[in-house]
């Protein structure tokens, strides 16, 4: 096999004309990298020359966080900690609620403990490989770094972590690793870790350095004098439109995998927050980077409102198999060994079934394509516990995944200790997002981003159990360090007035936006609009993408969005509660979103991690990456006109040298 291609293939030239009509190509943006340190050495290096922040000039800055999940909470306690004036806000009832309860598997760490050869660098090599050599160096270099830290910071706040008999932490392995780096609390590990967090916040709110704004959904940034001066919220009790203003923003709102419809993520998940900003001018990376989780429970119903993920801590020591026999019908504990093909473990036998989610992901929609699909609608693969249940006893197998059992139960009436789990690919994480530099500031200055929201760790696809480490991260060990530094250059300066003609237009700008949607007067609800979206994008730009069906998906994103701004119907007022209201103004952003992922996807002609080209890919149907033409990450500027203008940040590979992705 080759390293790459050998050079980009020619466009079609009505594919071509699509592309230059709706982007052009803009200029090379850096990251804040110094080329004279070493990668490894990079954060250190950065904390030293950090500008500070005396204690007693902190209470003169307010800052605020918008989002209250690990990222959000993190940050906001930790700022609150230090001295600072924090205005935090979420859609939720409380902070508790925000979706980094639903992650379940566990949290990464290169602590070490066990001698199987994991280290700093280990951690790093995985984490870049696992990304397919698409995310910033320095940044997985931060994140091994701090995730040690992070494991006792967690440990002491209250995260029950599982134990061995000796009292050390239990670990266990996840997709795309060979050794045990991953932490946990049974099958509930983001719920536990986020009861930590918000009880850390909430210590913060009762000492009056941390404002809590519940129940408000951020509608728009305020920019003043090119810096982010404050946001625009909607009391979603009320209906009020109200601004806030400050001397930074950060946004920890998470990501955008409920563009889908269909997806892992709560209901309420959304983009609007990230993409109201990407409006204000923050530039948008790797829009096209979305995971697709290889252990979601299939579609059932053609009614159905989401999928349900069920944690990849269950390949450990499920095994993943359909049966050889296309559209074989029988009871799977009827089905002999001979004829069940355990397909990860005879193509990828040196990683078996926790290969990295999006090669998963990938040979089950294979395997389903081919006919060799389960389960009633044919849309699923077997996860099968019986050998572990043989070896290990029943017993072990409900002390490490008891609760994961159970909703499987609660969710389809099966004993999955009794029949095989039924499993398929499902869109779940957005390794893209609003594009930021290594102190995880924005492209407009004073905007911060932390956990899902940003986008440098995890590349063309993240590595499980790395999504609640750069919440983690970002939240407690990133941005408390890069925020002050930001504000030191700022003292003496008052944020803005309330009366200001930015503040005042910006409020404007929020209220007309929710009367224009309310306006429209048409037939169809913001839900039918927006599962007809996701089932666009899951034919045009799901597990696999090619040329053609992208560009007929831009096509078909652009007519139903002007479908949805002439015939939409949103009953109720703009004052008061409207839950109507609020889809309404998250679907219109989720329409822009799909056209510039659409966009993204059709621009980056290479196959890379979780965005597979099916032009681009070697013999044996693995990706193939063009580094040649593509070491970059997309960051997309939107302009005046509407169209899109595609910078560049030239990425760097030197402590883990460019290579084939092979997990076999």
């Amino acid at each position: 096999m080759t390293l790459a291609d050998t050079g980009p293939r020619v466009r079609p030239a009505a594919e071509a004309q699509l592309l230059d009509g709706l982007r052009t190509i803009g200029s090379d943006i850096a990251g804040m990298i110094p080329s004279d340190v070493p990668a490894a050495e990079f954060w250190t290096d950065r904390k030293l020359h950090y500008k500070l922040v005396s204690p007693l000039n902190r209470r003169k800055f307010t800052v605020i966080v918008v989002g209250t999940g690990l990222a959000g909470a993190g940050c906001a306690a930790a700022l609150g900690e230090l001295g600072y004036n924090v205005e935090a806000f979420t859609f939720h009832a409380a902070p508790r609620r925000a979706h980094s309860v639903a992650a379940q598997g566990g949290i990464n760490a290169a602590r070490g403990r066990k001698v199987d050869g994991d280290s700093l660098a280990r951690f790093v090599k995985d984490t870049i490989k696992g990304g397919d050599f698409r995310a910033r160096e320095v940044d997985a270099w931060r994140l091994a770094e701090e995730s040690i830290r992070v494991i006792d910071h967690m440990d002491a706040i209250g995260a029950p972590f599982a134990r061995e008999y000796g009292g050390q932490l239990a670990t266990r392995s996840f997709g795309g690793v060979q050794v045990s780096r991953t932490y946990y609390t049974r099958g509930q590990t983001g719920q536990q870790l986020q009861v930590a967090a918000s009880q850390a916040l909430l210590r913060q709110v009762a000492r009056g350095s941390v404002n809590l704004h519940t129940r408000t959904e951020m509608l728009d940034l305020i920019v003043e004098d090119g810096r982010a001066a404050g946001i625009v919220a909607r009391n979603l009790i009320t209906g009020e439109i109200t601004a806030h203003t400050a001397h930074a923003v950060v946004l920890a709102t998470g990501g955008y995998g409920n563009v889908f419809f269909k997806s892992t993520l709560a209901k309420n998940s959304n983009v609007t927050a990230a993409f109201r900003a990407h409006r204000r001018g923050a530039y948008f990376a790797n829009p096209a980077f979305i995971q697709f989780h290889p252990t979601s429970l299939p579609v059932s119903s053609e009614w159905q409102s989401k999928t349900i993920l069920m944690s990849e801590s269950l390949r450990n020591d499920g095994r993943i198999w359909v049966p050889k026999t296309p559209g074989d019908t029988r009871d799977p504990n009827t089905i002999p060994e001979e004829e069940r093909d355990y397909y990860l473990e005879r193509r990828y036998p040196a990683f078996g079934n926790l290969t990295p989610r999006d090669v998963a992901s990938r040979a089950a929609r294979d395997e389903i394509v081919a006919g060799r699909g389960v389960g009633p609608l044919k849309n699923a693969v077997y996860l099968d516990f019986r050998d572990a249940i043989g070896r290990l006893g029943r017993k072990v197998i409900e002390e490490r995944y008891g609760n994961l059992f159970e909703m499987y139960t609660d969710a389809t009436g099966e004993d999955p200790y009794v029949v095989p789990m039924r499993i398929a690919p499902g869109a779940h994480f957005a390794m893209g997002g609003l594009w930021n530099d290594y102190d995880q500031m924005t492209s407009i200055p004073g905007l911060f981003v932390g956990g899902e929201a940003g986008w440098g760790y995890h590349g063309a696809n993240r590595l499980g159990a790395n999504s609640l480490l750069s919440a983690c991260v970002d939240g407690w060990f990133t941005l408390p360090y890069a925020v002050p530094h930001y504000l030191a250059d700022l003292l003496g300066s008052p944020k803005p007035a309330l009366d200001a003609p930015e503040v005042a237009g910006a409020l404007d700008d929020a209220r007309g936006g929710v009367e224009r949607l309310t306006a429209i007067g048409g037939t169809q609800g913001p839900d039918r609009f927006h599962r007809r979206l996701g089932d666009l994008l899951y034919q045009h730009c799901g597990v696999s993408r090619d040329g053609e069906l992208l560009a007929e998906g831009i096509r078909s994103v652009q007519a139903l969005r002007e479908e949805f701004w002439s015939d939409l119907r949103v009953q109720g007022q703009t004052d008061g509660f409207n839950q109507e209201l609020e889809r309404a103004g998250r679907v219109a952003d989720y329409l822009d979103m799909a056209e510039l992922m659409c966009l993204d996807a059709l621009d980056r002609d290479e196959s890379c991690g979780a965005h597979f080209r099916t032009e681009h890919q070697h013999p044996d149907g693995e990706a193939k990456r063009d580094d040649e033409n593509w070491r970059f990450a997309s960051a997309w500027e939107r302009g005046a006109d509407g169209r899109y203008i595609r910078h560049q940040e030239p990425l760097e590979f030197v402590s883990v040298p460019l290579g084939t992705r092979n997990y076999k």
